[in-house]
C-alpha cells in the first residue's frame, strides 16, 4: 500500500466544511488531505480503495471527496460490495447510485 494511503488512513475521515472553518488549523488540514490525495496516481489497488472509502467524511470537505470518488472507482475489481454497506454516508450512497446509473449494481 502506498505511503499516502497509509497516511490518509491514519488521519481518518475527512472533516466537514463546518469543522474546518471553526478549526484554526483547518486550512492546513484540508491542504494535507488534498496533497496526499493528489499524490496518488490511479489506478488504486482494491486494498487502497477500501481505505479511501473509509475516509469519506460527512460533507464535501471543500470538494476533496470528489477526487477520492474518482480514485476509488479506478480499483481493478470495483465495485467492492463490502465498501458499499454504509448507506448512511452520503458519499457511499453516491458511489452506489453511480454504479446503478451505469447498470453495474442491482438492488
Amino acid at each position: 500500500m502506498r505511503p499516502e494511503v497509509i497516511e490518509l488512513e491514519k488521519l481518518g475521515p475527512l472533516p466537514s466544511d463546518e469543522s474546518v472553518l471553526t478549526n484554526p488549523n483547518g486550512e492546513a488540514l484540508v491542504n494535507k488531505y488534498g496533497d496526499l490525495i493528489l499524490a496518488i496516481k490511479p489506478p488504486v489497488t482494491d486494498a487502497e480503495a477500501r481505505v479511501l472509502v473509509s475516509i469519506l467524511g460527512p460533507g464535501d470537505c471543500f470538494e476533496v471527496e470528489w477526487t477520492l470518488i474518482h480514485l476509488i472507482e479506478t480499483a481493478p475489481n470495483w465495485p467492492l460490495l463490502d465498501c458499499l454497506v454504509n448507506s448512511d454516508n452520503e458519499w457511499i450512497a453516491l458511489l452506489k447510485q453511480r454504479l446503478k446509473n451505469a447498470g453495474r449494481l442491482q438492488e
